[in-house]
């Protein structure tokens, strides 16, 4: 209880901080005569990073559009920042883990461009000022997304656009639905725990995904070029990979909505450096330094779980999303299969969640909730393996752009060989992270 008192008393305190830098930003309008200013809250198909963009998955597809008045610049921003109070063990005989103390981390920082450059087009950039893996500045990507053909001819294939959205660029690929719901370095308002998931489905590569929306019913089929860090050299080491979704979300009635999806992510063939899918992040995991130590472990990718499938890997995952009134349930079943390197003999890994939300308040800006997450599979050595994480905390949403929350995180790793930093390996405590996304 004491530890809880001083937590909580720590997030009111980062949040007031925040409170105090916040300012409401949104779309600056250039016209093409003349410079002037005009403060717009909207930009069509478009995700809100503030409040409204929770439990938004796909940006809804916009079929009207007013008139199109000239280049629209929206300058967008993040910023997170946590305390953090872990302890970490394992057993004895395995390699030394480091001594966490109880400090706050590096400040994370991110900056976004989103540029509505005709009737329906619109391109997006996504920077990372400062991340733990990278305290300099460098593009996380970007894409162009076209819902509307006007700007080639007017009223050019509407009534199939009315249905049709076509994204291309080096961007973040769209498998599953828990990216929408994990923390994008600073961009963590979406995310109602600190941690991601162990399995973090998330990278970003060059490729185009083709979208359908119909009555509440989705679909969509992609590729990519399988590489993270591009490069022409290495010709014919790297398959493209091939992902696609189908689902059904809809709001069937004030108080309830239904969503149901699955994904699939196939890559063939990838000699160089792997495949990018649970080892894409290059910002760094929220649990600083556990199950690290002065001869290794984790690294930035600290508490994660990434299966190592270089070759020939399969993943598909479902994930249900319910809400009804404030009570919001979200899911995640995942199974991934495929080889390291030269392996011969197929290894599979399996994912499983559960998140329990509970929205209150007069526009629902307090939450509380938990969320189990278990994955179990194979290592490269041989050995089944399994690790086990329970998040429970709750939030408070100052402003729209204003979210302070609170979490107790415990974590166990199970059956990992003597000799791995693993092995009965734990990590439990409170994390604090104030946000700013605007």
């Amino acid at each position: 209880m004491k530890n809880l008192i001083k937590y909580s008393g720590i997030a009111l305190f980062m949040a007031m901080g925040l409170q105090s830098q916040a300012q409401d930003v949104d779309v600056l309008v250039v016209e093409e005569d003349e410079q002037t200013t005009l403060w717009d809250r909207s930009l069509p198909n478009y995700r809100y990073p503030d409040q409204r963009g929770i439990s938004t998955f796909e940006p809804n597809k916009d079929v009207v559009y007013g008139d199109f008045e000239g280049v629209q610049v929206r300058l967008g921003g993040a910023f997170a920042l946590q305390f953090q109070g872990l302890d970490q063990e394992n057993a004895s005989g395995a390699p030394d883990l480091h001594e966490l103390g109880s400090d706050f981390n590096l400040a994370t920082a991110n900056m976004t461009f989103d540029i509505l450059l005709a009737k329906g087009v619109r391109v997006h950039l996504n920077t990372y000022l400062s991340s733990q893996h990278h305290p300099e500045a460098y593009v996380k990507g970007g894409y162009l997304q076209v819902d509307n053909l006007d700007f080639i001819s007017e009223g050019l294939a509407s009534g199939l656009m009315e249905h049709l959205r076509v994204k291309f660029g080096h961007m973040e690929n769209n498998y599953g639905d828990a990216h929408f719901r994990r923390s994008d370095n600073a961009m963590a308002l979406y995310n109602p725990f600190v941690g991601n998931y162990l399995m973090d489905s998330f990278t970003t590569e060059v490729g185009g995904e083709l979208y359908y929306f119909n009555e509440g019913w989705l679909g969509m089929v992609g590729f990519t070029n399988g590489k993270l860090n591009q490069s022409t050299v290495g010709e014919g080491h790297t398959s493209p990979s091939l992902l696609g979704k189908i689902g059904y979300d809809k709001q069937l009635s004030e108080d309830f909505r239904f969503r149901l999806t699955g994904s699939v992510f196939h890559s063939a063939h990838n000699n160089g450096r792997g495949i990018y899918l649970y080892s894409g992040d290059r910002a760094g995991s929220r649990y600083y330094n556990v199950m690290n130590g002065p001869d290794g472990g984790d690294s930035f990718r600290a508490g994660r779980i990434n299966p190592d499938l270089k070759n020939e890997m399969t993943a598909f995952m479902i994930n249900p999303f319910i809400k009804v009134g404030g009570l919001e349930f979200f899911g995640i079943y995942e199974n991934a299969s495929g080889k390291y390197a030269s392996e011969k003999d197929e290894r599979t890994w399996n994912q499983y969640a559960g998140e329990l939300i509970y929205r209150f308040g007069k526009t629902e800006n307090f939450y509380v909730g938990g969320r189990y997450n278990t994955v179990n599979g194979e290592l490269a050595s041989g050995e089944d393996v399994s690790v086990n994480r329970l998040n429970l905390g709750g939030g408070w949403f100052m402003t729209k752009n204003i979210l302070t929350k609170i979490e107790y995180v415990n974590q166990d790793y199970n059956d990992y060989p003597t000799g791995d930093i693993h092995n009965g390996g734990s990590f439990n405590g409170f994390n604090v992270e104030a946000v700013i996304s605007f």
